[in-house]
C-alpha cells in the first residue's frame, strides 16, 4: 500500500462508506486551511476572556443552589461541597486548556472531537451543544422579568407590555420581557466580539461586586452574630460525608460556562497564552466567590432555616437589613443578563464552525465584514432562543442543558488521550489536489517525521493504527522514560488505542452499575468488578508505554500542556460519565428525540455535503510536501 489513502473510493461496499464517513477526522486549522472568507476579528485579551468565563458561569444559580444544597445535602459543610465540584471542573478545565491552545479555532469541542475522534461523534457533540444553549439561553431569560418585577415593587410592578400574560383557552403562559432581552442581547452580540464582551464585563462586574458585598456585609454579621449557623448539635456534616458529596454533584452545574471560553478561541490575539489563563482564571475567581458566599450565608442562619428559593435575602432579612434584598435581587437580574450573553455567545460560533465543514448550510458560515462577526448565525440563534423563551416555560427542560455540556466535558478529556497517544498522523487534502497528489510519487510504506509511519488511515481506525500493510519499525528505546513499556511504534499505537477504548467502556459500566440501586446484586457487583477493572487496565497500560512524540508538534506547538496525563483525563472522563447517568431517564428520553433528529439531518445533509466526502489523506510530512509545490507551482 502506498501512502495514499482515498476515503471515498476505497472498497468495502455502500454501508462500509457510512462508516468511513462517521469516523474520518479533519485537520488543524492553520496556513494551509481552507480560507472562510472574511475571517473573526482577532481582538480578545485576558480581560475579556475572563469577563466571558465569569459572566456565563456565576448566574443566579448561585443565589439558590446555596439553599437548596444546605437544606438537603451539605448543611455547614456547603463550602466544601463547592470545593469538590471546584477542583472537578477544573479537571475538565486543564483538558479545556491545552485543547484550546493547541487547536484555536471556533466550534470548542465540537472542533476538537472533529480533529481527534471523527466526524460522527463531532457531529453529536455539536447537535447536543446547539440544543443546551438554545435551551440555556432561553431559560435565562424566562427567569429575568420575575427577577425585574421584584426591584419594581412585586409581581406586577412590571409595565403590562412587559409582564407575563396568560393566551386565553391555552395553557400558555408568554413572556414577552424574555423575548424582548433576548433580542436586545442578539444586536449587541451582532455589533462586534469586543463591543458584546465590554458590555458582558461591565454586568459582571455589578454581579460581582453584589457578591463581594454579600461575603463583606455578611461576614459583619457573623462576627456580630457569633456564627450561629455553625453552632449547632449536628456538628460540621448533618448528612454524613455523602452528603456533602452529594451536594458537590448538585454544585457542579454552577461551574458549568467557563467552557465559553474556548468557543471565542479564534477570535483570541494570543491564543496560546490567554486561553489557558483566561479559562484558569475565571474558574479559579467563580469558585473562591461560591465558597465565600457559601460560608458566610451558612455562618448566618442555621442551614434547615434557610429559605430555599432566596437564600442569601432572607438571611439578611433576618438581621434586619431588608434594605439589601434589592441589592441582592439586582445582583441576581444582572446574574442572569450576563449569563445570558454567555449562552448566546457560543452557539453562533458553533453553527459557523459546523456550516464551514459542510455538515450545515453555508449560510451560517457567514462572517459579516464591517463587524466580523458571524451576523446570520447570530441572529438565527436569537430568533430561535427568543422564540422559546416568549411562548415556553422550559425550566422543566432545564436538564436537557447539562447533557451537552457533559458530553462536551468527556469527549474533551478523550481528546486529550488521544492527541498524547495517537494524534492523527495524516490530513485530509481537497480533491482539487488530486492530480499534484497523484504526481508525486513516494516510497510505500516510508515513515514520517514524527515517527508514524505513513499507511494509516485515521477513516478506518480513530483510535486503534492497526494496518497490515505498515512495515516493521524497529523498537524505540527511550532512555528517559524509564519504567515504560518499549514497544515499536506500531504496537504503541494498538496498545494505546486499545487501552483509551478500555477506559471509556470501563468508566461507563462503573458510572452505570453504580448508580443503578435498582440492579439486583447479583449483576450490579459483577458489572461494577468489570468496569473498574477495565478502567484500571487502561490507566496502568496508558502509564507504563510512551506518549506520542508527535504531541509537541500537533496542531499549534507551544501552548499549554495538561499535567498528569493520563490520570486526569481518565477521571475527569469518569465523574462526567457518573453525573451523565444520573441525570435521570426522563431527561434522557427528551434529549435521545433531539438527537435521533440530528441522526437524520446527517444522514440527509451533513454526510453528503461534508467538506471530507472528496477528500483525500496523506501523511502529515507528504501533506507539507504537496502544499509547498502546489503554492510553487502557483507562484
Amino acid at each position: 500500500m502506498g501512502f495514499l489513502v482515498d476515503t471515498q473510493k476505497e472498497g468495502g461496499g455502500h454501508s462500509w462508506g457510512y462508516v468511513r464517513s462517521l469516523v474520518r477526522r479533519k485537520q488543524v486549522d492553520s496556513a494551509n486551511g481552507n480560507s472562510h472568507g472574511h475571517q473573526l476579528a482577532k481582538a480578545l485579551t485576558v480581560p475579556h476572556l475572563v469577563a466571558i468565563g465569569v459572566g456565563a458561569t456565576i448566574g443566579a444559580g448561585v443565589y439558590i443552589l446555596v439553599g437548596t444544597v444546605a437544606r438537603e445535602h451539605s448543611g455547614p459543610s456547603l463550602a466544601l461541597s463547592f470545593l469538590i465540584a471546584g477542583i472537578a471542573a477544573g479537571l475538565s478545565a486543564f483538558c479545556y486548556a491545552e485543547l484550546s491552545s493547541r487547536c484555536p479555532s471556533a466550534g470548542s469541542a465540537y472542533h476538537y472531537s472533529y480533529i481527534c475522534v471523527g466526524e460522527g461523534v463531532a457531529w453529536i457533540i455539536g447537535w447536543a451543544l446547539i440544543l443546551e444553549y438554545t435551551i440555556g439561553g432561553s431559560a435565562v431569560a424566562r427567569g429575568i422579568s420575575p427577577n425585574l418585577a421584584l426591584i419594581f415593587g412585586g409581581e406586577d410592578g412590571l409595565p403590562a407590555i412587559l409582564a407575563r400574560h396568560q393566551i386565553p383557552g391555552f395553557d400558555v403562559v408568554v413572556d414577552p420581557c424574555a423575548a424582548i432581552l433576548v433580542f436586545v442581547v442578539t444586536g449587541l452580540l451582532c455589533m462586534g466580539i469586543k463591543e458584546s464582551t465590554f458590555a458582558q464585563g461591565i454586568v459582571t462586574a455589578v454581579n460581582v461586586c453584589v457578591l463581594l458585598f454579600v461575603i463583606v456585609a455578611g461576614s459583619y454579621l457573623g462576627f456580630k452574630t457569633g456564627w450561629a449557623g455553625y453552632d449547632l448539635p449536628t456538628g460540621f456534616f448533618p448528612f454524613g460525608v455523602d452528603g456533602m458529596f452529594a451536594g458537590s454533584a448538585t454544585v457542579f452545574f454552577a461551574f458549568i460556562g467557563f467552557d465559553s471560553v474556548a468557543s471565542t478561541a479564534e477570535e483570541v490575539r494570543n491564543p496560546q497564552r490567554d486561553l489557558p489563563i483566561g479559562i484558569g482564571l475565571a474558574l479559579l475567581l467563580c469558585c473562591s466567590l461560591y465558597m465565600m458566599v457559601s460560608i458566610v450565608i451558612v455562618g448566618l442562619i442555621p442551614y434547615y432555616a434557610m429559605d430555599p428559593d432566596t437564600p442569601i435575602s432572607s438571611a439578611f432579612a433576618s438581621h434586619d437589613m431588608q434594605w439589601a434584598v434589592y441589592l441582592i435581587t439586582l445582583g441576581a437580574v444582572m446574574a442572569l443578563c450576563s449569563a445570558l450573553m454567555g449562552a448566546l455567545l457560543p452557539q453562533p460560533r458553533i453553527l459557523m464552525a459546523m456550516a464551514r465543514d459542510g455538515l450545515l448550510p453555508s449560510v451560517f458560515s457567514d462572517i459579516n465584514k464591517r463587524t466580523q462577526v458571524p451576523v446570520k448565525a447570530t441572529v438565527a440563534t436569537g430568533l430561535c432562543a427568543a422564540t422559546l423563551a416568549f411562548f415556553m416555560d422550559v425550566s422543566q427542560l432545564a436538564g436537557m442543558v447539562s447533557v451537552g455540556t457533559l458530553l462536551a466535558f468527556t469527549m474533551v478529556a478523550v481528546s486529550v488521550l488521544i492527541l498524547r497517544y495517537v494524534p492523527p498522523d495524516e490530513q485530509p487534502l481537497p480533491s482539487s489536489l488530486q492530480e499534484r497528489v497523484d504526481s508525486v510519487s513516494f516510497i510505500g510504506g516510508e515513515t514520517t517525521s514524527s515517527g508514524h509511519v505513513g499507511t494509516s488511515d485515521s477513516s478506518h481506525q480513530p483510535l486503534i493504527d492497526n494496518n497490515d500493510a505498515l512495515v516493521d519499525v524497529p523498537l524505540i528505546k527511550n532512555q528517559e522514560a524509564l519504567g515504560c513499556l518499549v514497544l515499536s511504534e506500531e504496537n504503541r499505537r494498538i496498545v494505546a488505542g486499545w487501552s483509551i477504548m478500555f477506559t471509556c467502556v470501563g468508566a461507563f459500566l462503573l458510572s452505570y452499575s453504580a448508580s443503578s440501586l435498582s440492579f439486583p446484586g447479583l449483576i450490579r457487583y459483577p458489572l461494577c468488578g468489570v468496569g473498574g477493572c477495565l478502567l484500571l487496565v487502561g490507566l496502568i497500560a496508558l502509564s507504563s508505554i510512551d506518549q506520542d512524540d508527535a504531541r509537541h508538534t500537533f496542531g499549534h506547538s507551544g501552548g499549554y500542556m495538561c499535567p498528569f496525563v493520563p490520570l486526569l483525563p481518565i477521571i475527569c472522563i469518569l465523574i462526567n460519565m457518573y453525573l451523565l447517568v444520573n441525570l435521570g431517564s426522563a431527561t434522557w428520553a427528551r434529549v435521545s428525540v433531539w438527537l435521533l433528529i440530528g441522526v437524520i439531518v446527517y444522514v440527509f445533509y451533513g454526510r453528503k455535503n461534508s467538506s471530507l466526502a472528496d477528500a483525500v489523506y496523506v501523511t502529515t510530512a507528504h501533506a507539507e510536501e504537496i502544499y509547498r509545490e502546489h503554492e510553487g507551482s502557483l507562484a
